[in-house]
């Protein structure tokens, strides 16, 4: 890795520099890759991002890999296994979420034919990308994470309000906030602007 290499301004240090350089803003299409970070997403909820790209091996081997099939058959006794688990944030309110997501996933695949069906349509199948220059940060929510939000709930998502949206839409490259000045922002796979 090249740390003389221009980033956007959050990408200091390791995990973040290898999360920024390989994954935030890049498309995202597999089952299991949305279902972890749907998971992810919402782990964080007041929490650094840090922390979690720290635990995230451990999230992955406490949920299978985040099969959502599996996932949503956790039972009481599962839920008690995690709950004292180092490896991940030990919050019962966030692990019963990925258990209940895990099963509204499931459901937004019967539906759709795919999770990535479901989500890729908000925008198309085209990613939304800004290129900010200066000091100027992305925002916490827009009104297309607002819409999505609004639709999970509705469909029984939780820990998906709409900052946390947003930021599963900047980690699955369903929108690409790459600082006009980051190195990234030239590796675009599709043109637009919000």
């Amino acid at each position: 890795m090249d740390d003389s290499l221009p980033r956007c301004p959050w990408a200091k240090a390791e995990p973040e520099i290898g999360y920024h350089d390989r994954e935030w803003g890049v498309p995202h299409h597999g089952e299991h890759e949305l279902f972890e970070l749907l998971v992810l997403e919402g782990a964080q909820a007041g929490l650094s991002w840090t922390t979690i790209l720290r635990k995230r091996e451990g999230y992955r081997r406490a949920f299978d890999g985040f099969d959502p099939a599996l996932v949503a058959r956790y039972d009481a006794a599962r839920i008690e296994e995690l709950v004292v688990n180092p490896a991940i944030v030990r919050h019962r309110g966030k692990i019963g979420s990925a258990i209940a997501n895990a099963a509204a996933f499931l459901e937004v695949q019967r539906a759709f034919g795919s999770f990535d069906a479901y989500l890729w349509a908000f925008v198309d199948g085209t990613p939304i990308v800004t290129r900010r220059s200066g000091a100027e940060d992305p925002p916490a929510r827009t009104e297309l994470s607002d819409r999505i939000s609004a639709d999970l709930r509705k469909r029984g998502f939780t820990f998906v309000g709409s900052t946390i949206v947003y930021a599963y839409l900047q980690a699955t490259g369903v929108v690409d906030d790459h600082r006009a000045a980051c190195f990234r922002a030239t590796a675009t796979f599709a043109a637009s602007t919000a």
